[in-house]
């Protein structure tokens, strides 16, 4: 997937990530996604694609459990995405763990320094 570095994709990124954020707070029972964070939205050139980031606290099997969760919903959000942003096409949602928290706190070597 081609990222998008426009304006209007920040843009549409930032409100997606908004928006999907109250819903999964307020309207998204799943208990496989009580501890998630979404921490970014990364939208691909023609705003069709969008790949959702998200944290969440755990080992292995608590991250694959999330992210099914997340995708399982998938259409939900996809739905109530285009009641509240009323945009004429909603994005499809894939959703990819971020390591990047991680990575700076804990300063995992590389992994060619062994």
């Amino acid at each position: 997937m081609k990222i998008s570095d426009s304006r209007r994709a920040s843009r549409m990124g930032d409100q997606i990530l908004r928006e999907l954020s109250s819903i999964l707070m307020e309207e998204v029972s799943d208990p496989r996604l009580e501890r998630v964070t979404l921490s970014g939205v990364r939208m691909n050139a023609n705003l069709r694609i969008a790949e959702v980031l998200f944290t969440t606290s755990g080992d292995e099997e608590k991250i694959k459990a999330a992210r099914q969760g997340l995708e399982k919903a998938s259409g939900y959000l996809r739905s109530q995405l285009g009641k509240k942003m009323r945009i004429q096409f909603v994005p499809e949602l894939r959703f990819t763990h971020d390591t990047f928290l991680e990575d700076m706190v804990y300063a995992k070597p590389d992994e060619d320094d062994s």
